[in-house]
């Protein structure tokens, strides 16, 4: 884990506190908000140029472990999500439905430093990256219809504008930019955009608390409702996937993996999504940037969970069931 990684959420964190001091500056909180898709373009550019799509199939191989971990992220998460968001949410919509999207999408990049740090299988993690992607893309629009069309808040309209400006846009672009350069080129490509992401994702958080601070502030409170349901979620999920890794006989590599793909969230995706697919709901954005500031944190606690589990012995003498 190298000290940019290490440092990602004191980042955010500086970057959410300088947004807000700036956002007393009606010159700059004005201009800001026009920022945020270029920067998460960019960011979302080098995420799909680190994607390894070509090893799509090889998600497969391991069909115990792909269909347990797509089972809990795409079946079970959703209705969880959704089960907390009622009860604890209910009362603003908006910060419901930033929810819902953070727990939604799996995380595609920092899940991988984690499972390193469980000393999970990274190979099979990274296998596992590319349907991940894929199905998040594809579920989350249909996902937001099913749940909240009665909300009145879903503009179906702009939701496909949204996806294709800040997901099939620099999508295309990188499986262009992959066509072109030769290997050595794409990997230097990779290396200068995975170290520029957190900037970029920076750049954009700083934007959005620049332009909507007073905004934050107004609904505090709302906000804050968000880390109950988020807490609850990552105590659940770490319990079931121990529960189903003892179940389905993983080895521990395979239990450590399972974990920190179930529980780490792509919250730069959705955030991409959201600003685009909502504008007007700021508290949906808002609510998509705080998640991280638990999250990360949270990570790092399960991973020494994770080894605790393997240097315990619970998991291999534990008949959970």
């Amino acid at each position: 884990m190298d000290l940019v990684e290490k440092l990602e959420p004191i980042i955010i964190f500086t970057a959410i506190i300088i947004g807000l001091i700036f956002s007393n500056m009606q010159t700059i909180a004005q201009n800001t908000g026009n920022l945020i898709n270029i920067f998460l373009c960019l960011m979302l550019f080098g995420l799909f140029l680190e994607v390894p799509l070509n090893e799509l199939k090889d998600s497969f191989k391991n069909t115990k472990f792909t269909a347990t971990s797509l089972i809990v992220n795409f079946i079970w998460t959703p209705l969880f999500g959704y089960f907390l968001g009622s009860l604890f949410l209910k009362g603003n919509v908006d910060v419901m439905i930033g929810f819902f999207m953070l727990i939604l999408t799996p995380c595609t990049d920092w899940y991988l430093v984690f499972t390193k740090l469980a000393k999970g299988d990274l190979t099979l993690s990274l296998s596992i990256l590319p349907i991940n992607l894929v199905l998040q893309i594809i579920l989350l629009p249909i996902y937001l219809v099913i749940f909240f069309s009665s909300a009145n808040t879903i503009d179906y309209a702009q939701l496909a504008h949204s996806l294709l400006i800040v997901i099939v846009i620099p999508f295309i672009a990188a499986q262009i930019v992959k066509f072109i350069l030769n290997s050595d080129l794409k990997e230097k490509a990779d290396e200068v955009f995975s170290n520029l992401q957190i900037c970029f994702l920076a750049l954009a958080v700083f934007c959005i608390f620049a332009s909507q601070g007073e905004l934050l502030f107004t609904n505090l409170d709302s906000v804050i409702t968000i880390f109950v349901p988020l807490i609850i979620f990552f105590i659940a999920n770490t319990i079931i996937d121990l529960l189903l890794s003892e179940k389905i006989n993983f080895i521990y590599e395979e239990y450590a993996s399972l974990t920190m793909t179930t529980l780490a969230r792509n919250s730069p995706l959705a955030l991409a999504i959201a600003i685009n697919s909502f504008p007007g709901h700021e508290l949906i954005s808002i609510a998509l940037v705080i998640g991280p500031l638990i999250e990360l944190p949270v990570l790092y606690v399960v991973s020494r969970f994770c080894l605790w589990v393997k240097s315990s012995g619970l998991f291999f003498t534990c008949k959970l069931f």
